[in-house]
This record gives structure tokens, sequence and C-alpha cells, in this order.
């Protein structure tokens, strides 16, 4: 069964569907979910920009990493475990701060 079982249709003029498919296309999401989002008071962002992707994808792989270093350390006992804590923290802190600034939407003014 159907989450989402409530259909709602309405008309545009010429110029509001323009103007409304414009945004749309911005924001890379579906015609439904940019209208979720508006009806749950978010204001949905534009697309971020392709080389967005990549750097999560670099910043993810350095986590990876960090963390493979950090069992190799553990086992070694030779890791200043509060200093690695705080930068690993500190990553994860920039991966949802970036995050937050380009994919996520906010809420309307």
């Amino acid at each position: 069964m159907r989450k989402r079982n409530v259909h709602i249709q309405f008309w545009l003029d010429k110029k509001e569907a323009e103007a409304f498919q414009k945004k749309v296309k911005k924001s890379g999401l579906s015609r439904e979910a940019y209208l979720r989002h508006l009806v749950t008071g978010l204001e949905p962002q534009d697309a971020p920009p392709p080389d967005y992707y990549a750097m999560m994808r670099e910043l993810h792989g350095i986590g990876n990493n960090l963390n493979q270093i950090a069992a190799k350390a553990h086992t070694l006992n030779a890791l200043d475990v509060q200093r690695y804590d705080e930068n690993c923290r500190k990553l994860d802190e920039a991966v949802k701060t970036i995050t937050a600034a380009v994919i996520l939407p906010r809420p309307m003014k």
C-alpha cells in the first residue's frame, strides 16, 4: 500500500508553470518532492554543483582511512587517542556542516 494515497490536482497558467518548472529544475528534485518541501515549510535549495559529490566522496574516504589507521594504531598502542578522536569529530562536523549548507532544505522565511 502506498504511503501517500491522496491525489491532488491543480491548474497553473503558462507563466506560473514555466516559473515552477524552472525552480524544480534548479533544485534537482522531482515536482512532487519540491511541492512536499514547500508544504512542510521548507525551501528547497538549488542542486549542488557536480564537484560537491566528488569532494564529499573524498572527505568520506579520508574518514575511512582515519578509521583504518586508528584500528591499526590501537592494536599497536601507538596513538594519541584524544587528539585523534578530536580530529575525527572535526571531520564529521565539517561533513555535516557542508551537507547542511549545500543539500538540506532550509525553513521558509
